[in-house]
């Protein structure tokens, strides 16, 4: 990957912090999480002025864009305050997944973790749990716009 443009890399660092504290959650405290992922959305905003999740594959990252449902903060995160990328998670690391449906990957990865901020964030709650495709379940197939 390129390095991201410096101005770029700023914005994330500032938007990143700024979401965590809306919603009430931690930066990775893992050593290298938080620094790659920010790279990665910063590498997106030089690439394509969005900053696309950098943790998934995209067959098609400009459909992905028009799409908008892995642009940072991605649906789940806003729906679910749940973070597959490890970026948002609670102070001890864990991923949020107290509001994920049952059967959810995460939820079978890391079991009931609580929000420890429940007031704060998740700005879809109240959309349709069938209105947003879990990330492991989307088609292999570009939607229709």
């Amino acid at each position: 990957m390129n390095q991201p443009s410096p101005r770029n890399l700023e914005k994330m660092w500032k938007y990143a912090r700024n979401f965590a504290r809306k919603t009430g959650t931690c930066l990775s405290p893992v050593e290298g999480v938080t620094e790659a992922v920010l790279m990665g959305l910063a590498a997106h905003m030089d690439e394509f002025g969005k900053p696309l999740c950098p943790c998934n594959f995209y067959p098609d990252k400009s459909s992905e864009i028009r799409n908008r449902r892995w642009l940072c903060a991605c649906d789940e995160m806003q729906k679910y305050k749940y973070c597959h990328c490890m970026l948002f998670v609670r102070e001890d690391g864990m991923p949020i997944t107290e509001h994920l449906p049952e059967g959810h990957e995460g939820r079978e990865m890391y079991g009931e973790q609580a929000d420890p901020a429940p007031h704060l964030g998740r700005a879809m709650r109240e959309v349709p749990s069938e209105g947003i495709r879990d990330w492991h379940s989307r088609p292999d197939r570009p939607q229709p716009e």
